[in-house]
Parts: structure tokens; sequence; C-alpha cells
């Protein structure tokens, strides 16, 4: 699958928030190199995976997010 395949529309990605805050996702990378979607929760941002193109937003599946 191209990289292309795997961006999510614009619109679609509008629609995405995090299931435990309800707050705004933006793009990030997690320590290991994937692509990740974090919250933008200033009290408990959570990184979610995404997998060939999908975001898993599942809660067991997000990482709390350090703040530097």
């Amino acid at each position: 699958m191209s990289d292309d395949a795997r961006v999510l529309a614009p619109w679609a990605r509008d629609l995405l928030r995090c299931p435990v805050t309800g707050a705004t996702l933006v793009d990030g990378v997690g320590p290991d190199g994937e692509p990740t979607l974090v919250s933008t929760d200033p009290d408990d941002p959570l990184a979610y995976p995404v997998r060939d193109g999908i975001p898993v937003l599942l809660v067991d599946e997000a990482v709390p997010v350090r703040r530097g």
C-alpha cells in the first residue's frame, strides 16, 4: 500500500477525537518511529497507534505522553 493510500481524508480526520477526553488528535511519532495520533488534552495527553494507516483508538492501546 502506498503512503498516499494511508493518509486520512481531512474531513475524516476532523471527526476523530480521543475516546478518553474528547480532545482533538494531532499527528505524532512514537518512540519506535511509527505514526501515532496524540491527544491535545492539556491535562491528560494520550497517544494512540496508527497501524497500517488505521488509527487504533482503543483505551487499552493509549499511552500517556510525557511532557518535556
